[in-house]
């Protein structure tokens, strides 16, 4: 169990801006040995370099002796009026040092140090006393974690500060919990934030190097693969801007998803690295632990509680990543978990005895925990392993959260209090399992009776569902849940069991139908028996028997059920048997009456054993997630306004009927700082010149002003001018990373998410298909008059197991290589799969791109935050009414949206009519098919991708997700999108109105509504 302290944030960093020349090692030493009994000693970790990751190109790499030449020798000329290293410490409490912390004041306060000397030689202070590398050389990687470490220092002095208001006040806190948190890098966010980027690329090019080539030293976090992870990060960032109280809660994975290669086979996976070099902005809580169990089984103790004991126990260690706001001292927490068992737990006799892998077993065991985000789970071995991230993710959180509660309360614990100080969010059905746990927390630990800790934990627990499909609203194995956490199992067997009987409730046992089909949608148990006390109330009575008597013996006859009222019964007859019969007929003949009579006696036996709802025994029993989820919170949240209702309508229908008080809408939204101020520097200067302030970055409404200048000459051009150069930069990273040549004058057009067949990005590269098939059929002058030149970008990766997806990704990369490489095609068509898709790539793309494309099946896509982001950086849309897709549309003016493809109120009726043969593909579509098998883009066989666009029914066939009904209308929406790019005045306008009216797809605004909506907290304000 973690002992924590009162202040959360002692941080591992010591001195920020000394200059090194100057400085003895001694006199550093002592100074972090001054005791405080009122300030936080932060402390220097000095790490271990295992090796140095590939340098980019740099002009130019600062020697020492240049460093003494351009930083300041004068201590005085730094920080004048004051004795380094020793102003708190002689109890002036003038903090000059950047980062010390020994004052404690925040950075806002500290206007003079942040000048880029001072920073300078705080950058050079850890390049020498945080060491990540050897001393020899000041590289670029070098350079990178020394500039970390220094904008560290100033988060922790406001990070310290934040906690320690908190813990005085005891406000409400919320919690967000999520398996995903794709926080891209850090460097230039952080100090976006702290409103320092001037500043540090002024000290970096003192010390020869540009901020830009710094910045891109720094891995991506592999923490997250998708919307879900990216959305979690904007949150936290909103959270820390708006100054509410929160954390995050997450994994800390070693080798996140995988690391994408683009081979001549098509998408291979390795595991990322981002981990290899350390990452200076988490600190090791290694005073904060929690043991987690699995395994073992569940006693009743002579205290009459229930204990689970036994099994496999690891322990969740915290590692804490700072989280700044935007012109606020506010700093937040992202606690991360990672697992491993202690050292007394290593074999050391079986390790001497040469059974090294038995030896380290347990750590082996703990430790792969935290390995890989989401691990394949087609094993045994693999869904168990996703159970223990599961679980993990859980346990530690909430013992944390309980911990805190605690130590917030002093000697006064109310734990009815819990859910007015406590906000529990949990993102998606990844988190489940905090609802079982913190009621084994409260039941078996605290104390608390079953119907007090159920309370507590509806008023705390909230849900957000991400996704309308089925094989995403997770189902775990019961079996597989019995035996990895018994204690949970029995848990929500009472809870389901307390469900069934509100079920009951709620429809009466008059309709055994009704009540039967709901049982069978609401129940958190799938295909398993109701309880025994619930099903004796639907045991069927025995009919009406009649009795014939043989030998002694009695026969029934079951009757059959008459109108006519019951008469009396009938005396019984005996038949005696013949004298003819010998002896040995008369046993065989008893025999036979004594088998019937056996017969007869099974069949009552089965008929009273007959049960309602009874279990299949061919198919599996499993634990609903998301019905757990629906039942056990207060809230359930869709993430768009469409989203929101099918899943009211359609998903939880049931559910929504009972408890319809539930259910809201909370649209997602992306932040403004990372998407557009920090990611398009050229466009965010142009904004603010033309409204004549910066306020939009906080209150994205003021976007608004840009429509009075939507038709402005001057703006046009301006505007057209900033996305070039953005263009410009990505043909310079696709040349890097592909070896393609694309021109910055054509069109970008660019679909970048995870490779889905919902997502559809098969539809995009059919529609390419086409438009390639076409131009080979023209002159060069028909081909110039009839297309826009275009570059088609694709950036996604396939999970590890998804065939067809892979496949799609195959598929993409075999027509790049065939058109690209076409000279009578030129730079009219360029396709280009950008590999590895992740943040940082995202941040290149987005403020380049022209057209951008949301083509999921409508009715598919629960919100969507790419398309927000690409409509606040100018680029126009195309899609389906699916996800945030439908608002956008409404936001930007349906003039600005190319609007394709089938509603989703008649993906139904569309999937009935293909199954009964009805459906007839269009001929162009049949048309690019033929023309994909007839190998134009290579010796691969497509045919089971092309296949599976075909047919009428089975599994992988029938076109599931409409893209041959989709592609007439598909490629009509194109020829609409190259006749507005050929005006540029025009197109250019819808740009800017695009940006104008995207203010309400700010996080800040989706924050501000969970925080009155459904955790009810409030900003709070650091002194």
């Amino acid at each position: 169990m973690a002992s924590p302290t009162s202040s959360p944030f002692a941080t591992t960093s010591s001195i920020g801006i000394s200059r090194l020349s100057s400085i003895s090692r001694s006199s550093v030493r002592r100074s972090r040995c001054f005791p405080s009994s009122s300030h936080h000693l932060f402390f220097t970790k000095i790490r271990t370099s295992r090796r140095a990751p590939g340098l980019l190109p740099v002009t130019r790499v600062a020697s020492d002796r240049d460093l003494k030449e351009t930083v300041s020798d004068n201590e005085a000329d730094l920080f004048p009026g004051t004795n380094l290293l020793g102003a708190c410490i002689e109890g002036l409490n003038q903090c000059t040092l950047l980062g010390c912390g020994l004052c404690g004041a925040g950075v806002s306060n500290l206007p003079s140090v942040y000048e880029p000397s001072s920073i300078a030689s705080s950058i050079k202070f850890h390049a020498e006393f945080t060491p990540s590398f050897s001393p020899e050389h000041f590289s670029l990687p070098k350079a990178y974690y020394a500039t970390a470490e220094s904008v560290r220092d100033a988060l922790i002095i406001n990070w310290n500060a934040t906690y320690d208001h908190y813990d005085k006040e005891n406000m409400k806190q919320a919690y967000y919990l999520s398996m995903e948190f794709l926080q891209g890098r850090a460097l230039l966010n952080a100090i976006g934030n702290l409103e320092l980027t001037g500043k540090y690329a002024e000290a970096l090019k003192q010390l020869g190097y540009t901020l830009e080539s710094v910045a891109t030293q720094e891995p991506d976090a592999a923490l997250g693969n998708g919307g879900l992870g990216r959305l979690a990060s904007c949150f936290l960032d909103s959270m820390a801007t708006l100054n509410y109280p929160a954390w995050g809660y997450g994994l800390r994975y070693q080798y996140g998803l995988f690391r994408q290669n683009i081979t001549k086979d098509g998408q291979e996976e390795v595991a990322e690295n981002w981990l290899e070099m350390g990452n200076p902005w988490e600190i090791a809580r290694n005073d904060v632990s929690y043991q987690v169990k699995f395994y073992g089984k569940v006693v009743d103790g002579s205290d009459d509680k229930k204990h689970w004991i036994g099994g496999e126990n690891i322990k969740a260690i915290a590692y804490d990543v700072p989280i700044p706001g935007y012109k606020t001292k506010t700093t937040i927490n992202l606690r991360l978990w990672s697992t491993t068992v202690p050292s007394q737990d290593f074999d050391l006799a079986s390790f001497n005895a040469g059974e090294h892998s038995k030896a380290n077993e347990s750590h082996q065991n703990a430790e792969k925990i935290c390995y890989i985000l989401y691990p394949g789970d087609e094993s045994l071995e693999g869904k168990i392993l996703r159970l223990k991230q599961q679980y993990t993710l859980c346990s530690a959180s909430l013992q944390d959260i309980v911990a805190r509660f605690e130590r917030r309360s002093g000697n006064s614990v109310n734990w009815e209090d819990f859910p007015a100080k406590v906000a529990v969010q949990m993102n998606d059905t990844h988190p489940t399992l905090c609802i079982p746990e913190l009621m084994r927390i409260l039941i078996d630990i605290k104390g608390l009776s079953w119907d007090e800790a159920w309370k507590i934990t509806q008023r705390t627990v909230a849900y957000t569902n991400h996704t309308v499909l089925p094989e995403a609203l997770e189902k775990w194995s019961l079996d597989i849940m019995q035996k990895l956490l018994p204690r949970h199992v029995e848990i929500i067997e009472m809870i389901d069991e307390q469900l069934i009987n509100t079920i009951i409730a709620q429809y009466g046992t008059v309709d055994l139908v009704i009540l039967e089909k709901k049982l069978r949608e609401m129940r958190i148990l799938d295909n398993v028996d109701l309880p025994p006390s619930i099903a004796q109330q639907f045991i069927k009575p025995k009919e009406q028997k009649s009795t014939i008597k043989s030998k002694g013996k009695s026969l029934t006859k079951i009757e059959e059920p008459s109108s006519q009222p019951p008469k009396e019964e009938p005396k019984s007859s005996t038949v005696t048997l013949t004298d003819v019969k010998t002896k040995k007929d008369a046993l065989v003949e008893e025999i036979e009456e004594e088998k019937v009579e056996e017969e007869e006696e099974e069949e009552e036996v089965e008929e009273e054993e007959e049960v309602f709802l009874k279990s299949d025994p061919e198919k599996p029993k499993l634990v609903r997630m998301a019905n757990l989820c629906v039942v056990g919170g207060h809230a359930v949240n869709g993430v768009a306004a469409i989203h929101s209702e099918i899943v009211k309508d359609e998903v939880f229908n049931s559910f929504y009927q009972m408890w319809p008080q539930k259910f809201q809408n909370k649209t997602n939204g992306v932040t403004p700082r990372r998407w557009i101020k920090f990611c398009n520097p050229g466009l965010s200067d142009i904004i603010t010149k033309w409204i004549g302030t910066d306020d939009w970055v906080l209150n994205t409404e003021k976007l608004s002003q840009l429509k009075q200048f939507a038709e402005n000459e001057e703006l046009h051009e301006e505007w057209r001018e900033a996305k070039r150069r953005n263009k410009i930069r990505v043909a310079s990273m696709i040349r890097e990373r592909t070896g393609y040549i694309v021109s910055p004058d054509a069109m970008f057009d660019i679909q970048v998410k995870r490779i889905h067949e919902y997502k559809r990005q098969l539809l995009n590269i059919m529609g390419i298909v086409y438009r390639y098939k076409k131009m080979k059929e023209m002159t060069k002058e028909e081909r110039i008059k009839s297309f826009v030149p275009r570059v088609c970008i694709f950036g996604g990766k396939a999970f590890a197991t998804y065939i067809q997806a892979k496949r799609i990704v195959k598929f993409i990369t075999d027509v790049a290589s065939t058109i690209n490489h076409d000279p009578e095609i030129g730079d009219l068509l360029k396709v280009v799969f950008v590999p590895d898709y992740n943040v940082s790539v995202a941040e290149l793309l987005i403020p380049a791109s022209e057209l951008s494309q949301h083509i999921s099946t409508a009715g598919m896509e629960a919100s969507g935050t790419s398309n927000m982001k690409f409509a606040m950086n100018g680029c126009v849309l195309i899609g389906t009414l699916d996800g945030a897709n439908v608002e956008i549309r409404e936001e930007v003016g349906e003039e600005n949206f190319f609007l394709f493809g089938a509603r989703a109120e008649e993906i139904a009726g569309l999937r009935k009519e293909r199954a009964e043969g009805k459906f007839v593909p269009d001929p162009r579509f049949e048309e690019v098919k033929k023309f994909v098998r007839s190998g134009v883009f290579g010796i691969h066989n497509y045919n089971e991708l092309m296949g599976s666009l075909e047919g009428n029914e089975g599994y992988g066939r029938a076109d599931y997700f409409l893209v041959g009904k989709d592609f007439p209308s598909y490629i009509e929406c194109q020829v609409e999108v190259d006749e507005a790019y050929r005006d540029q005045k025009k197109w250019t306008k819808m740009s800017i109105l695009n940006t104008a009216n995207s203010a309400k797809f700010s996080s800040d605004r989706t924050i501000h509504e969970y925080a009155r909506d459904i955790w009810d907290i409030k900003p709070v304000i650091l002194p």
